[in-house]
């Protein structure tokens, strides 16, 4: 929750090669107080079935920019053993893992203000945006 004097961040993840939410990613929470400032470490919390994250850390006073960091390898890791699991044919087939195994976000903010950014997430590729 945003006051008067602090940010609030929430996120959420759509697996777009499937069209549904991505349950299970760990993501950590960082900010900093300017620029030239040392990121501290918040805390982290992992999406929910709605691909939600409902309880990420609250931002300190005087943050400036902030961090978001997806683990994402496991989620897509997690993905193709169940597939494979379903279709054992397809198993040791060769195809390549995730291409990207994380990913981090930087983005600036301002006290008072909620920023909600969704990750929208697929093996091969990722966008993200200002959300509400």
């Amino acid at each position: 929750m945003s006051t008067d004097t602090t940010a609030s961040v929430s996120t959420h993840i759509l697996d777009t090669s499937v069209g549904r939410p991505a349950e299970g990613v760990a993501v950590q929470l960082a900010a900093r107080g300017g620029r030239a400032a040392d990121w501290q470490a918040l805390g982290g919390s992992a999406t929910d079935a709605d691909g939600r994250c409902k309880d990420l850390p609250a931002l300190p006073e005087g943050t400036t920019h902030v961090r978001l960091d997806f683990a994402v390898e496991p989620y897509f890791d997690k993905k193709q053993a169940d597939a494979q699991q379903d279709a054992p044919a397809n198993r040791d087939s060769g195809a390549p893992g995730v291409f990207f195994p994380e990913v981090a976000i930087t983005f600036a903010v301002k006290p008072g203000e909620h920023y909600h950014v969704p990750l929208l997430l697929n093996p091969f590729g990722y966008s993200v945006y200002r959300g509400s």
